[in-house]
Order: structure tokens, then sequence, then C-alpha cells
């Protein structure tokens, strides 16, 4: 029995566009629900998120009974945390601050089994194989991985083609906020320097063949997104939908 297909991987090679929601609360009832809301994808953010391995996993199990497919951002690009993450059954990541094509290199190899990378092998103990009943896990499992590494940098701009060139990124995901302020136009992700860096990290990323990814709290900027040829659009978070709506709410009270 060979590793689970990554349905998110086929979808976006084939050219397909998902939506998706960021996951900050670190709980399995909000990914239940956002699993069930509609969404392609749901990404844990270990990040910026209050999560753990635990917490990840807890939210792994909700959302394995939605349609929704999983994607966790680890913290940083470390090999252990990818290896941590890969054991729970995470087919596809996201890393962040990745700014030199040596970089990318380095994760592109942490999630993937020798022959391709350095992952270590320890998957028969783990929930990726099902505790040992995928035994064909560790054979299989490196074609199923998609690996997106996060764009939020000048240095990252200025390196893009090496980044998006690197066998083993699939994808490119540009963090409009941390690049901005990178810049030094933070909070002005909308800033027209900033803008034009974006769109040639488009560019390059389309040039590589590889997908491109971001997130968007607007929703009046998705489909100058979708146009612009991102194929794995966020469309906001968990926190941000939850704090909205309940203060829309108590301003109803009489």
């Amino acid at each position: 029995m060979p590793a689970p297909t990554n349905i998110l991987k086929s979808k976006l090679q084939n050219g397909d566009t998902l939506f998706g929601l960021w996951l900050t609360l670190a709980s399995p009832t909000v990914a239940e629900i956002a699993g069930h809301a509609g969404f392609d994808w749901c990404l844990i953010d270990g990040e910026h998120g209050p999560n753990t391995l635990q917490t990840i996993a807890a939210q792994l199990q909700a959302l394995a009974g939605t349609p929704s497919h999983p994607i966790v951002r680890v913290p940083m690009g470390e090999d252990w945390m990818l290896k941590q993450v890969l054991d729970l059954g995470v087919q596809t990541v996201v890393v962040p601050m990745v700014n030199t094509g040596e970089q990318a290199v380095q994760v592109a190899a942490a999630v993937r089994y020798p022959g391709q990378g350095t992952r270590g092998m320890g998957a028969a103990l783990a929930r990726a194989s099902r505790y040992g009943e995928i035994v064909d896990y560790v054979s299989s499992a490196n074609d199923q991985i998609f690996l997106f590494v996060q764009i939020e940098s000048a240095q990252a701009v200025d390196n893009i083609d090496a980044i998006a060139a690197t066998d083993g990124v699939d994808g490119i995901f540009v963090g409009p906020a941390d690049l901005s302020a990178d810049m030094g136009y933070v909070g002005q992700p909308d800033a027209a320097e900033v803008v034009v860096a974006i769109d040639h990290v488009y560019a390059r990323t389309k040039a590589a063949g590889k997908v491109i990814g971001t997130i968007a709290f607007d929703p009046a900027a998705f489909p100058a997104q979708i146009q612009k040829g991102v194929q794995c659009l966020g469309l906001g978070g968990d926190a941000i939908s939850l704090g909205t709506a309940l203060r829309d709410l108590a301003k109803k009270a009489p």
C-alpha cells in the first residue's frame, strides 16, 4: 500500500485554483468547522499560531473527516521541525522566510527521504504511515509531498530565480505583510514598490513552472490575485473572521 495521494498537489499541478483559510486558534473544533465550510484547504499555522505538535495533530484529525486538505506552516525551515510535522501525516508544507537558493535546497531535501533528500526514517512509528499499516510509505511518500517556500524579504525577491528553480520546491508563497515591512512599508502591502516586487516574484515563479500562492484579507483583491496567476489563495483567517463576526453581532444589540 503506497502513501495516500496528495489531492491538493494533483489539483494545483493540473492548473486548478484552490482557496483556503488560515487556522491560528489552535482549535480542533474551529478546524472541523472550517473544514466543512467549503474551503479547499485549511492551513494550520505553526509560525504565528500558538500551536504545538499535539495541537497540530488534533487539528489534522479534525480535518481528516472533512473535504478540506490540511496544510501546515512550520515556524522555520529546520530539518527536525519538518521531520516531526511530516511524521504527523502532513503532505503539504509551507516554510517561512526562505531567502536564498541555498535555504531552498536545504528545506527541499528535509521534506524527502534519501534518494531525493535527508528526511529521517521514522515513519513506521508515526501517523504518516498509519502507524505501520502503510507498508510502502517510505518508498512512495516523496512523490506526494508538496513544498511551498515563502518569499517575505527583499533578499528573497532578489534571489527568486534561484529559489524557484530549486528541485523539490513545488510552489512559491508570497507573504505580503512581512515583505512590505522588510521593504520599509510596514502595514502597507499595497505600496507601489511592494506590488512591483510581488508581481516580479509571480512572473519569475510562473517562468519556472511553479505554483504561486498568497493570502489576501480583502475580498475585493481576490479577482486581481487570480488574474495574476495565484493558484493557492488564502481568503483570510479564523481569528479575524471570528472577531469580525462577533463585533458585528455585538453592534446589533438593541
